[in-house]
Formats: structure tokens, sequence, C-alpha cells
């Protein structure tokens, strides 16, 4: 038997709520491997999945959320993996349409796991999780489409969330000049200590203006909001400049027009981490183990367990939550 946090739907109100069960093996879902699970953490997609509504992202209950986790192979059926092989698992609809990573048990196809790269521990792995893998994907991006740290300085929007945070680690790391948004003052400090050599507050960016493009500022954008402020920022950037979004925190909605595509050539890079191809995940993670410093990772984590995850959960929907959430399964 082992524990794992279980949303069970109340027939009656319609509502699921949260609770620790205890499981057995022929209580999870099939799969090919089976994955001892040291830690896991918490996104914003997970502060749906633990909302009583399940944020429209979960359809079947019981259900046991959880985006993201690290651990140790126990079984497989697939020659890819073997019994004490490490590995990391972020997307593919785990933890929403199936059973994820609030267990100490999880069972997963193996095309969904990726093989922990040498320099990751399954604890680093998770304070790096889905956020972190997500904003190596945006700087990779970035880079792809020819940002260079001469170019000048770039913008992180959102910058104390989870992408925002480990996007300045790894980009400052990297010998670039990093800006952050935040609308959370006390944080300037903890950006600061990532590396951001500026602080910018939000309201400077939210302001709108009539105006399609103003003075070209950035050389590379890694974008967590969305909506108005992307918009502005997006008639900000430099000559062949890119933009990576990666949320909406800010609104699904782009109030924006084609001026600095068509006068400045600028690109808008989606950035998608869910069903990324298994190539460009591994390249993704050897990247992290590279250029990611540990220290900087450290700083960013608040230890958690899975009996405080219903709180956390509230926590990060509500913008309360700073850096990088490590949940330990078995404390």
């Amino acid at each position: 038997m082992f524990n794992a946090l279980v949303m069970e739907k109340d027939e009656e109100s319609g509502l699921a709520n949260p609770s620790i069960k205890q499981l057995s093996l022929e209580d999870l879902p099939n799969g090919e491997v089976t994955v001892a699970v040291e830690y896991s953490t918490v996104n914003y997609k997970d502060g749906l999945c633990l909302s009583a509504k399940g944020g429209g992202l979960v359809r079947n209950y019981p259900h046991v959320p959880g985006i993201d986790y690290a651990g140790t192979v126990e079984t497989s059926s697939d020659d890819r993996y073997k019994p004490g092989d490490k590995v990391v698992l972020t997307g593919w609809r785990v933890g929403e349409a199936h059973w994820g990573g609030y267990s100490q048990k999880a069972n997963a196809l193996a095309d969904w796991l990726v093989p922990l790269p040498d320099g990751l521990d399954a604890r680093q792995a998770m304070a790096v999780g889905t956020a972190g893998f997500t904003a190596m994907l945006a700087v990779m991006a970035l880079e792809d489409h020819g940002m260079k740290k001469d170019h000048g300085p770039v913008l992180v929007t959102g910058a104390a969330g989870g992408v925002g945070s480990v996007a300045t680690a790894i980009l400052t790391n990297l010998g670039y000049e990093v800006a952050a948004v935040t609308g959370r003052p006390e944080a300037g400090d903890y950006l600061k200590s990532l590396g951001a050599s500026t602080i910018v507050p939000r309201d400077e960016l939210n302001e709108t203006t009539k105006r399609p493009l103003e003075s070209e500022t950035w050389a590379g954008c890694v974008d967590a909001v969305g909506g108005e402020m992307l918009a502005r920022v997006l008639g900000q950037m430099k000559y062949g400049a890119s933009v990576a979004a990666v949320g909406l925190a800010g609104g699904a909605a782009l109030p924006a027009t084609v001026i600095p595509f068509l006068l400045r050539g600028v690109n808008l890079l989606g950035i998608d981490s869910v069903m990324q191809p298994y190539d460009n995940r591994v390249r993704a993670w050897q990247r992290v183990a590279t250029d990611l410093p540990m220290d900087k990772l450290e700083a960013m984590v608040q230890p958690a367990t899975l009996s405080d995850l219903p709180q956390l959960g509230a926590d990060i929907l509500g913008g309360k939550v700073k850096g990088r959430v490590v949940v330990d399964v078995n404390a």
C-alpha cells in the first residue's frame, strides 16, 4: 500500500474534495512503467486540478493530480527502461486526463518519460519541474531564432513565478542582461538574487498605449503574462527580436496590431511543453543540467508534502506562490 492525494467528487454537490488515501498497485491505471515517485511540484494547472470543479481539466473522478514527477523505475515492460533508472515526467496531460504525481507510485507510458540527465537528482528535477522545463524551451527557442548576448537586455514577465524565476536564472547564467517584470515589490531582492539587473514594475507595462511601436528596447522576451502586457511588449522589441510566449496570467486575448511583425520583423514564438517531441525534451533537460546554476535553483525552492497541496493549490491560483514548490511525496 502507498499514499496518494486523491480528488473524489461528492455526488450531491458535484464538487471534488482532496484527501490522502492509501492505494494499491491494482488501483493505478494501466501503464508500461511503474515509477516509485520521489518528488512532484505545484504548477498553475495543478491548482486548477486541485480545485472543487477541476478547473475544466479533470473529467473523471476519482483522480490523482500532479502534472509532473521524478523518481525511480520499479518495473518496466518497455526495453528503454529498467528497474533502478532515474526518470522525469512532464506533460502529456498527466495529472489532468491521466493520474499524476501526487502519489508514491505512478504508472506511465514509456514514451512519456525522459531519463534524468547526469548532474540532476530527482529533487532538483522537480525544483525545475514543468515550469523550469518550459523556461528552458523558451530560452532555446529565442536562441534558435538568433538572440545573442550582445544584442541587449532580455525581458522576463511574470518573473517571480515558476517559469519566470528559472528563465531569469538561466539567462543570467548564460551571460544575458535580464530585466525582470513583477507586480510584487517585495520580490525585487529575490529576483536580483537570481541575477536580474533591472526590476520593471508591472504597472509600467500594463499601461495601454495607442502607439503600435515604441522605442526598440528588448533583444528578447520570455512572456508568462500574455494579454495587454504582451501586446505592449511586442511594440518595444528590437528589430528581428523574438518573444517566447509561455503563459496567460494576464489573459488569453491579444489586443495587438500586426505592425511590429511587418515593420520590425518581430517573431512571436509559442512554447508548448505538454506535447513536446521526445528529442527536444532530452535536449532541454540536458541544457537544464548544464545551464541552470544549482545554487540559484535551491534559492527558489519551497518544500512541501502531500498534506500541504490543497492550500498550495489555492495559493498558486491566487498568485501567492513565489519560485518553485517541491513536494516530497514520501514525507
